[in-house]
């Protein structure tokens, strides 16, 4: 009796109008076989699958001998239950039902379209690699494989979601990645119990260990990151589907790196990192620090600059936080506007509008020539380091309002807060402020001033330098 039968799987499928079911009478009995067109190379299954069956020169005795002398597709196993044929059937493989063997095989045909791997656009590069992930797990692990010959890089495979049954693949090398980190990731990842999964979200919400809006797990789409990350010891989560890849742990200042940094000389490199610090900073205090000096303090700032401070906010209606308030709220619109609508439009929006906003608040009186100058520079410094620019937003206000209320003591209480906050917060149980405040080496070689790259390729991150 077939363990596998063909009916219950045209009942199950009965919806599915892509699935096309070939039935090839030969000497032995019936073989059916059943496959989706739309994920599968039907060329393949012809050349491959079917001619081999109907051109066989030996009896078929068991299934076994179907898979080693007859179909020569690469990839061949055997199947022991309808729901695991439909899973077959699913993912891109042809099954072969035998009505006079007692095992169904699958075959792999896969013949869907995929997207090349061109440059990210979230990630662009001066120098360096063009090459990017794509929406294939298969692709996005070969792009990997290529960069690292180690036989100690391992891929383990994984199903999420248990309707979707998605593939994700948890790797690391092994020797460089601390078991710890690699036990914590595998289980956080079993332990998702959502029916459907479709976004490498779902996987990234579980290895968050803390509630913030600083991104602890890291993600990119550049195969050289991921290699190198690897290569100092770290994991990476692949999923079926999504050009991103987690890293993990990810660390606060890798914020301010970019690949640029390892592709152009060390002292350029260096001057680019100074800037994004520079710009975070700024980013960060100079809303709370300008209402806290003009509000509060005004024997602090030049005589001539408290002049043209009153002269220009003659007639506006808002006291200076609020007038602050909304207009940071009103340049993240525009950002946003910018980053949602198509391409080609967004970034004339973003500047044209600012422009225009910009030009209108002032003229109308809804704020003063120096807020909207405040503001402007504190969104072009949060464009420096993207990955936080939310979180700066949010911490801007907070830092604004302790500065309303208290003057500069309320911005270095907010300041003080800002920092501890980023202080107790981990990254898959390491301290997301390492290398800073930890007690072995790093070294310092890349947080600031990029040593030679020779001498930090020889680094695999370890679980001593976080003790």
């Amino acid at each position: 009796m077939d363990l596998v039968s063909a009916d219950m799987i045209r009942q199950k499928l009965k919806s599915n109008y892509s699935i096309r079911y070939r039935n090839i009478a030969i000497d032995e009995g019936t073989v059916e076989i059943i496959y989706d067109e739309t994920l599968c190379d039907v060329k393949f299954i012809s050349e491959y699958v079917i001619m081999p069956i109907l051109n066989k020169n030996k009896t078929i005795t068991n299934s076994k001998m179907v898979g080693k002398e007859i179909i020569t597709s690469a990839s061949v196993g055997y199947i022991q239950s309808d729901d695991e044929a439909i899973f077959h059937i699913l993912s891109g493989d042809a099954i072969l039902i035998f009505d006079f063997l007692s095992k169904a095989i699958y075959c792999s045909a896969p013949g869907f379209h995929r997207r090349s791997l061109d440059t990210p656009p979230t990630d662009t590069i001066i120098r360096g690699p063009r090459e990017g992930f794509n929406e294939v797990l298969q692709d996005n692990i070969s792009a990997v494989k290529r960069r690292i010959k180690d036989p100690n890089l391992r891929f383990e495979s994984m199903e999420i979601g248990k309707k979707s049954k998605t593939h994700a693949v948890l790797a690391y090398i092994e020797g460089n990645a601390p078991e710890k980190l690699v036990n914590l990731a595998r289980n956080k990842i079993n332990e998702i119990t959502a029916d459907y999964i479709f976004y490498i979200r779902a996987i990234e919400e579980e290895l968050y260990m803390n509630k913030t809006t600083f991104a602890t797990i890291g993600y990119t789409e550049r195969p050289d990151v991921v290699a190198s990350r690897l290569a100092e010891g770290r994991i990476a989560v692949f999923l079926d589907g999504t050009p991103v890849v987690l890293t993990m742990p990810y660390f606060f200042v890798e914020n301010f790196h970019v690949t640029d940094d390892y592709t152009m000389d060390k002292y350029t490199a260096a001057l680019g990192i100074i800037l994004r610090w520079g710009a975070f900073l700024a980013s960060v205090l100079l809303p709370g620090l300008y209402i806290a000096l003009f509000a509060y303090h005004f024997n602090l700032v030049p005589f001539i600059f408290i002049f043209h401070m009153a002269a220009s906010r003659a007639g506006v209606p808002f006291p200076l936080i609020v007038e602050t308030v909304l207009m940071l709220t009103f340049f993240q619109l525009l950002r946003e506007g910018g980053i949602r609508l198509p391409q080609p439009i967004g970034p004339t929006l973003s500047i044209v509008g600012a422009l225009i906003l910009g030009d209108a608040a002032v003229n109308s009186g809804l704020t003063s020539h120096i807020t909207v100058l405040i503001v402007a520079v504190t969104s072009i410094a949060s464009f420096l380091t993207p990955k936080i620019s939310i979180s700066v937003f949010y911490w801007d206000l907070i830092i604004l309002i302790f500065s309303g209320l208290m003057g500069l003591p309320g911005f270095y209480m907010g300041f003080v807060l800002f920092v501890s906050r980023i202080a107790s917060l981990t990254s898959c149980g390491y301290p997301y402020l390492y290398p800073l405040g930890t007690l072995k080496t790093f070294k310092y070689n890349d947080v600031i001033f990029r040593s030679d790259i020779s001498e930090i390729s020889q680094y695999v991150f370890a679980e001593d330098d976080v003790n």
